[in-house]
């Protein structure tokens, strides 16, 4: 750590996701389509929440977030890889690397957090469902916000404080599209395999603690539907469903990525962009078919725009 100030490695250069011009271009209009339909599609969860009050509930305020934190995900990576589609020479200064990895690290734990809220949220009205409105009050749902960009944010400062000070001195090629965590502390000049281990133990620890207390809280919830009625378990089931689908391809690749790391570069480049680019836009989609009171209320929202048309 004492070569902090030895580095002279002004800026990085990303070898993106393959060398084929023609398959660079069609990979260009692939992901600026995701990335497109990912802004607009959380954009207009967001908005729906805000504006119909059937949906001003604590799960709908907390997955309104949830849209707000995955727009933010994708906006870290997605557009610098789009851009880099265009072009031969993929460089990202060094202050613009420090940055990924701060953001994306903020940014992936405050989701992680985020999950495990919205799975306090499930398990309270399913359990508890004669103390929801007193234990979810809008205090403790703002507190519960709070607390998830508190923590997203000390998770990525963790990581930034450490990398920061690594001395880079030479090799500047990042074999992705984006400074990720690992690839960036093998570029430094030193022996950072035990770092590198010890990073990804303290990553995986966050993902780990996280998804233990998600499965804890579900088995919990699933336990307690099979005991209640028929109609109350189907629409308990089928919201949990949703949950339990983004819960499962969020902490999958996370996993993969740092938990249980594989030398397999083209499967790390998968899992990045599975975990960047597609789980941020499969999350509005997942909510929006499986909950039937986001399709009501995108029901509303589109008789509301047609009766206004009309009347112009």
């Amino acid at each position: 750590m004492d070569g902090g100030n030895q580095s002279i490695v002004s800026e990085f250069l990303l070898l993106g996701l393959c060398h084929s011009w023609d398959i660079q271009v069609l990979l260009f209009m692939i992901f600026f389509m995701i990335y497109l339909m990912t802004v607009f599609g959380n954009i207009f969860i967001m908005l729906l929440i805000i504006k119909d009050t059937h949906l001003h509930s604590p799960m709908y305020f907390l997955l309104a977030n949830l849209s707000f934190v995955d727009m933010w995900i994708s906006s870290i990576t997605t557009p610098k890889m789009i851009i880099g589609f265009l072009r031969d020479n993929q460089s990202i200064s060094f202050g613009g690397c420090m940055c990924q990895v701060l953001f994306v690290h903020f940014v992936g734990g405050t989701e992680m957090v985020m999950l495990v809220a919205m799975a306090y949220d499930r398990y309270v009205a399913i359990c508890k469902p004669l103390h929801y409105t007193t234990i979810m009050s809008l205090q403790r749902c703002i507190g519960l916000v709070a607390i998830t960009w508190i923590a997203g944010f000390v998770h990525g400062m963790s990581y930034l404080g450490v990398i920061v000070q690594l001395p880079f001195c030479g090799p500047r090629e990042i074999d992705s599209f984006f400074c990720d965590m690992p690839l960036v502390i093998k570029l430094a000049c030193m022996d950072s395999k035990n770092l590198d281990t010890l990073m990804n133990i303290d990553c995986g620890f966050v993902a780990v603690t996280s998804f233990i207390l998600l499965l804890i809280s579900y088995t919990h919830i699933l336990v307690t539907v099979r005991q209640s009625s028929k109609s109350g378990a189907s629409k308990a089931l089928s919201t949990c469903t949703a949950h339990i689908t983004v819960v499962v391809l969020f902490f999958g690749p996370c996993i993969f990525i740092y938990v249980w790391p594989v030398s397999a570069t083209w499967l790390d480049k998968f899992l990045a962009v599975f975990y960047t680019a597609i789980t941020p836009l499969l999350n509005p989609a997942i909510y929006s078919l499986r909950n039937k009171e986001i399709k009501d209320a995108m029901k509303r929202f589109k008789s509301y725009c047609m009766n206004s048309k009309a009347n112009i």
